[in-house]
């Protein structure tokens, strides 16, 4: 999808400089982004409020990768929110209150929604054999998702305050209309992926995770707040 945000098309002179700045300018976070993952989120308070979305992260160590996601793939996708994904021993030391912020990843795998997309030209056993190892090392993981534009709205800007996303735990959770609108764009066929990892480890996520489930559901509102002056 094209960005729909107002404003005037780039100027020449824009665009001079921003030829200018990426031939000069280092961007070291970025150049750390070493996997593009494919998947859903739906808001922690509402199920019937769902995006796709693509997330592209880098692992700053072992046990914690950071994530900025877009809404598409495509060079003028808008940016959407971001994601941080933990190891289950780093879930486990989390307090009860924060874990309540946190989503597990083992469905999203087994279930065959989470994927990352291929170039059309790789092979297909190349491509499922790297999609397979990168989704087991995810299963076991939890993410911590802000969304800051809410594109389900068809916001033009990214409007009020950040809000919580979180993941689906089991079959039905999904809308198939925008299962199917993924695959005719992107060519993921879900119970292809489901089929292909029928064989992963059984796995029970960690209890204070998915929160929502319970009923109930954390979410970001603003408030009025006296300001600290110096």
């Amino acid at each position: 999808m094209a960005s729909s945000a107002p404003g005037d098309p780039l100027s020449i002179s824009s665009k001079g400089i921003d030829t200018l700045s990426a031939a000069t300018q280092p961007f070291g976070p970025l150049k750390k982004i070493c996997e593009h993952v494919c998947g859903f989120h739906m808001y922690a308070h509402d199920m019937t409020r769902q995006v796709h979305a693509h997330h592209f992260c880098s692992h700053v160590n072992e046990d914690f990768r950071q994530c900025v996601i877009y809404d598409s793939p495509n060079p003028d996708a808008r940016l959407i929110g971001i994601e941080y994904i933990i190891s289950e021993k780093l879930f486990d030391q989390l307090d009860d209150e924060e874990k309540k912020y946190w989503h597990s990843h083992d469905y999203e795998v087994r279930g065959g929604s989470l994927a990352l997309p291929m170039p059309k030209l790789m092979p297909e056993l190349g491509a499922a054999a790297a999609e397979r190892q990168a989704l087991l090392s995810l299963q076991k993981t939890y993410g911590k998702t802000w969304h800051t534009w809410q594109v389900d709205r068809f916001d033009s800007l990214p409007y009020g305050p950040a809000q919580l996303m979180m993941a689906f735990t089991k079959d039905g959770q999904l809308d198939h209309e925008m299962a199917k609108r993924r695959e005719e764009d992107e060519g993921i066929n879900i119970s292809t992926k489901q089929q292909e990892r029928s064989d992963f480890p059984d796995y029970t996520p960690r209890q204070g995770a998915d929160h929502w489930q319970s009923g109930q559901a954390l979410q970001a509102t603003m408030q009025k707040v006296d300001t600290k002056m110096k």
